[in-house]
């Protein structure tokens, strides 16, 4: 008995220190639990398929904002709170883990009863359950852990989103982008940008390097960017040339920085290709130079008339602008036949200047040009020239050829050409321009030269005629003061020719009336006086009134076939009376075999009247005048000659003006009508009238006047 109570009591305290052991070892539990982050539970599902939380920690609370008793009582408090798109997941999920008793990994979201979205992973392993818990051998007991990870899951979203913005930026960046080695700079990946500005395909640029695709131009400029690299981290928009594909030279903006994948190192680089915008700042300023250019010639043009300095000016400047070997212009119109008038010319080239080529070459040039089509060569050797041409390019050293045509008032005037000696060359559309504007240019300097020298001809010819106007007026102010003299003479003349015998006859009357006889009686010698005063004051009238009339209306003349020997018989017989009066002599040498003239014998006789009457006034008496005649071809040259006192040329020459008397002036008078009324009279005839003569020398009268019958006469004095 006391061995039975003894046991009894032995395994009493047994039972009871096993329940202290249990009961500090559950406070332990839960000690730790509740320092473990998450919620720990025991998780069983009975064999009807329900479940139930058989433990639960106290970061239920914390993670669900429930109670771990209350979960433990109702399973459905936590599965309530699944989010809708994440419940079946859930379930199936413990199933797979139930039926394969595999571990279960789960993750998904729940709303805590505040509202809070939270992503929570579940790991836990499956068992048969043999626990006290289980009724049955059937059941199964997930132990594990439920765990916030709602920052992780943040990031993670937060770290795709990043990803797929820089994977868009990357790929759809217009920029050349690329992932490259550091160490080897082998290229991980390349973006579309990249493909299209080096000209290559994807699957030639992955995973080969920068140096066998030879990207870089100058090696030197990436040891310069790895160094930058280096010491900052990071470089901003270097200027870097790099070859594409197809050994093209581009430009490049580069920016690039370190980055870490995978624990390695490698650089990000974006590349903005500015090949066309540097190409765009170059002609930018070749144009601005080409416009200063064009600017300075043009002001040089406006400025300047030395047309030689502004074409060598012109092809010194230009040939500086397109860096070429020669540059000159050539006029190929009739005067220069191609000549080079202006040229510059590098030292190792042969000039041009002053050369002329031959007429086949000149003729094939002027093919080219005068439509004004511009001549662009890059390879003389390339080009389809003819045999002359390619002789000429091949003597000259000529390579590549620009040429241009210089246009003068629409026509085709000279050219403008620009030589590459050293090697082809590609002629860019700037440089055409240029030269095309400068062949204006040009072509207005041309003009302006022409202008200046037809300028200073018309100038020329302007204080020419300015002088001969000036000496015409002189002339004519000499011969309207002349004409004033000769009008006062005139007037004295005429009223003294008109006086006498108005006077004589007047003392004549005068003295029959002082008679005082009733009746008077005149002799015949009287009555003779009055008629001849009467008749010279008629023919002095007459004479005036036929002067005036003739410089109006011209001589009438009532021309017939006259025989010149024949008439001067008369003439003579009529003249003797004035030549016995002036004790002259006359000699009559006119031949009787002449040709007949066609004249008017009438107006004949008033010549040879006037012209003896004239001789006979202005000499001392004594006088010998000698008549003649010759034949010369269908004239008849008639002279009257005389031995007088002679006169000087220029008088002869101004005899036959209206009212000129000549020289004696002071001892002769008349108004000289008898001469002018002999030119007017030869003149009507169609022939002609002069005077030759010098002082002392007497003078020589002549006259010519169309005869009749050339023909028979010539055969008559032949026979």
């Amino acid at each position: 008995m006391a061995a039975t109570l003894g046991s009894f009591i032995a395994h009493r305290q047994a039972l009871e220190r096993t329940a202290q052991l249990q009961t500090e070892y559950t406070a332990c539990l839960h000690q730790i639990t509740a320092n473990v982050p998450g919620l720990i539970y025991q998780l069983l599902r009975r064999q009807d398929g329900s479940f139930g939380i058989t433990f639960a920690s106290s970061g239920c609370w914390e993670l669900f904002e429930v109670e771990p008793e209350a979960v433990m009582t109702d399973f459905s408090l936590l599965t309530n709170l699944l989010h809708p798109d994440d419940r079946l997941g859930f379930f199936a999920a413990v199933e797979t883990s139930a039926i394969a008793l595999q571990p279960w990994r789960w993750q998904g979201r729940f709303t805590t009863p505040s509202g809070k979205l939270k992503w929570v992973e579940g790991i836990s392993r499956p068992e048969r359950s043999h626990s006290q818990a289980a009724v049955n051998e059937g059941e199964i007991l997930w132990n594990g852990v439920l765990i916030d990870i709602t920052e992780r899951k943040q990031t993670e979203a937060a770290l795709r989103e990043s990803e797929e913005k820089f994977a868009k930026a990357f790929c759809s960046s217009p920029d050349a982008m690329a992932i490259t080695s550091v160490m080897d700079g082998r290229l991980i990946d390349v973006n579309d940008s990249f493909l299209r500005v080096a000209g290559y395909e994807r699957e030639e640029v992955i995973g080969r390097t920068v140096f066998d695709l030879n990207l870089w131009v100058n090696l030197a400029d990436r040891a310069t960017l790895m160094q930058l690299l280096q010491e900052r981290g990071e470089v901003r928009n270097l200027e870097f040339e790099f070859r594409r594909k197809s050994g093209a030279i581009a430009v490049g903006l580069f920016s690039a920085e370190m980055i870490h994948l995978m624990g390695e190192p490698y650089i990000l680089s974006v590349t903005n290709d500015i090949t066309e915008r540097k190409r765009t700042e170059e002609q930018l300023l070749l144009a601005v130079e080409r416009d200063r250019l064009l600017g300075e010639i043009a002001l040089r043009i406006r400025k300047s008339l030395d047309l030689n300095t502004i074409l060598n000016t012109t092809v010194t400047e230009v040939r500086q602008f397109l860096a070429c070997d020669r540059v000159f212009i050539a006029y190929v119109n009739a005067t220069y036949r191609g000549q080079v008038v202006a040229e510059s010319v590098t030292s190792n080239c042969k000039s041009l200047l002053g050369s002329v080529p031959d007429e086949n070459f000149l003729e094939e040039i002027k093919a080219i040009f005068e439509q004004g089509e511009v001549q662009i060569i890059d390879d003389v050797s390339q080009a389809q020239l003819s045999s002359l041409r390619t002789e000429v390019c091949t003597r000259e050293q000529i390579q590549a050829i620009l040429g241009v045509p210089i246009m003068v008032n629409e026509q085709f005037f000279g050219v403008l050409v620009a030589h590459q000696c050293t090697a082809p060359r590609h002629w860019h559309r700037f440089e055409i321009d240029l030269l095309k504007q400068l062949a204006i240019q040009v072509a207005i300097a041309i003009q302006q030269a022409e202008l200046y020298q037809q300028v200073q001809l018309l100038n020329t010819s302007l204080e020419s005629q300015v002088e001969k106007r000036t000496h015409q007026l002189q002339q004519k102010m000499q011969e309207l003061q002349e004409l004033y003299q000769l009008k006062d003479v005139f007037l004295h003349a005429f009223s003294h020719d008109l006086r006498t015998p108005i006077m004589g006859m007047s003392l004549v009357l005068q003295n029959l009336l002082n008679q005082p006889e009733e009746t008077l009686s005149l002799s015949r010698s009287i009555l003779e006086r009055m008629v001849e005063s009467s008749d010279r004051q008629l023919h002095l009238i007459n004479s005036l009134l036929e002067a005036h009339s003739t410089e109006v209306q011209g001589i009438l003349l009532h021309c017939e076939p006259v025989n010149l020997s024949q008439l001067m018989q008369t003439i003579i017989e009529d003249l003797n009376p004035l030549l016995n009066q002036h004790q002259a002599t006359l000699i009559n040498k006119i031949s009787p075999n002449l040709p007949l003239l066609n004249a008017d014998p009438i107006q004949l006789r008033r010549v040879y009247e006037n012209l003896v009457t004239n001789a006979l006034k202005y000499n001392l008496p004594g006088l010998t005048l000698t008549f003649n005649a010759t034949v010369e071809n269908d004239w008849i040259r008639c002279t009257v000659e005389d031995n007088g006192i002679g006169m000087t040329q220029e008088l002869c020459d101004r005899l036959f003006e209206l009212y000129y008397r000549g020289g004696n002036t002071r001892h002769y008078t008349g108004i000289g009508l008898g001469l002018y009324l002999c030119r007017q009279i030869i003149t009507a005839h169609g022939g002609e009238i002069g005077a030759i003569s010098s002082p002392g020398n007497g003078s020589i009268f002549w006259f010519i006047l169309p005869c009749l019958g050339r023909e028979e006469w010539r055969r008559d004095n032949q026979t």
